[in-house]
């Protein structure tokens, strides 16, 4: 019988060199985290690719988390190897390239901390998983400075051993979060009782029906939780915009 893998914890560390980063991820995939329980984020991919066309100023770039087979291949083939890769502009940061759980978080701002904010930064974000401001405040020091940042979701019982894990293949500022990022739905939504409160709290009414709808529709058809919150939070950017709570409720107005 396989044993269920169940994350509790999430460790995070920052690197500085891009070749590190292809490293530990498959480090850890070779100790059994999922891919989808793996993030990185950072400004200075290098690709040999020119890319044009789809980094723009906004808080997110609607549509932008894709499959990572596609940004593998111009950013780095460890890519390829994680869910909902994609560039996002961050506040204080820049455009940067995000995968995994993290840029489920920054793109539907599940965690409240970005939408609609110009002024939140990552530190937001971070700090509402549980991570103290300072430490926040030096990992988007460093990702402004060019540098990555990993982070995994591990179970309780094996955090020491992730934690050398990630010290010994170059990690620095090794933290410990005692939560992981927030999912939407256990499996598929059957009602708006079924999102989780971090969602549910930043989406009217209305908004809660399109996220649900569409996110069973992916959901069905992909068998992933992850690329169906991406298609779900895709349909309500598209659908509405943030009052001055944050929260998506004023209805676009269509041409």
């Amino acid at each position: 019988m396989t044993e269920v893998y169940k994350a509790e914890r999430t460790i995070s560390a920052v690197f500085k060199e891009q070749k590190q980063i292809d490293d530990v991820i498959r480090r850890l995939l070779d100790r059994s985290v999922p891919r989808d329980h793996i993030s990185v984020m950072g400004r200075n991919f290098q690709s040999e690719t020119r890319i044009a066309g789809f980094i723009s100023k906004k808080d997110v770039i609607l549509g932008g988390l894709r499959t990572g087979a596609v940004f593998g291949s111009l950013f780095g083939s460890f890519l390829s190897l994680l869910t909902g890769v994609g560039v996002l502009f961050i506040p204080f940061v820049g455009p940067i390239v995000a995968a995994g759980p993290i840029g489920a978080v920054l793109l539907g701002a599940a965690s409240g901390a970005i939408a609609g904010s110009a002024g939140a930064g990552l530190v937001s974000v971070l700090t509402t998983l549980g991570m103290s401001e300072d430490k926040a405040a030096i990992y988007q020091t460093r990702l402004q400075a060019g540098e990555f940042l990993v982070m995994a979701e591990v179970p309780s019982d094996r955090t020491g051993e992730f934690q050398l894990l990630l010290e010994s293949a170059g990690g620095e500022e090794i933290h410990t979060i005692e939560k992981i990022f927030a999912r939407p739905c256990p499996g598929q939504c059957n009602s708006p009782e079924d999102l989780s409160p971090e969602v549910r709290a930043h989406l009217s009414d209305a908004a809660q029906r399109t996220f649900i709808e569409s996110y069973n529709t992916v959901f069905n058809e992909k068998n992933d939780e992850f690329t169906a919150e991406q298609a779900a939070w895709e349909s309500v950017h598209q659908q509405y915009d943030e009052d001055e709570n944050g929260v998506w409720s004023k209805a676009k107005v269509k041409a």
